[in-house]
């Protein structure tokens, strides 16, 4: 049986199922452990009560279409200050803001039906709208075919490790 979805956006009201959806993406990564998950739930719903509020992140929630219409499935952008710089071709000057992509998940039950797709689509389309003229996004093992269908473009970065516990479990 085909399932039916509908995405809208997400509100301040989301906070606990936006950090929800945040922690299982990183269980699912491998990314977690049973002791971190609480404070780490905790400090996302306390962000994404912020960041949406203030308008810092603007998120989308993928619902069943039939009744109950329960979430299964999100995505979000941070917006990021771009110091002005070229595009990848050095052609092209970039002044604006950057979108962070993050948080694209589907729950396992409906993956690999195009969900995260819409997910991005939507995304991409509604980015160009609101000044934002790079998206970049860090890509999981399973979602990079998904993303370079879309036109991602493998970069350069690299990450320093964290300096320690970055927070206490108290935030």
């Amino acid at each position: 049986m085909t399932m039916s979805y509908d995405i809208r956006l997400a509100s301040a009201a989301d906070s606990q199922l936006l950090a929800t959806q945040r922690v299982a993406m990183f269980r699912d990564m491998g990314r977690t452990t049973p002791e971190i998950e609480p404070p780490l739930l905790k400090s996302c719903a306390s962000y994404f009560a912020n960041a949406l509020a203030s308008g810092e992140y603007v998120g989308w929630v993928a619902e069943l279409s039939a009744p109950p219409h329960t979430a299964i499935g999100g995505a979000g952008v941070q917006f990021r200050p771009l110091l002005p710089r070229t595009d990848p071709s050095g052609q092209f000057l970039l002044v604006g803001r950057e979108g962070l992509i993050l948080n694209v998940y589907v729950d396992l039950a409906h993956r690999r039906q195009g969900l995260a797709r819409r997910l991005m689509d939507t995304l991409i389309r509604w980015a160009p709208g609101v000044g934002i003229v790079r998206l970049v996004l860090h890509a999981a093992p399973d979602g990079r075919h998904l993303y370079e269908s879309l036109g991602f473009l493998e970069s350069n970065e690299m990450l320093f490790p964290p300096f320690g516990p970055a927070v206490s479990s108290d935030r």
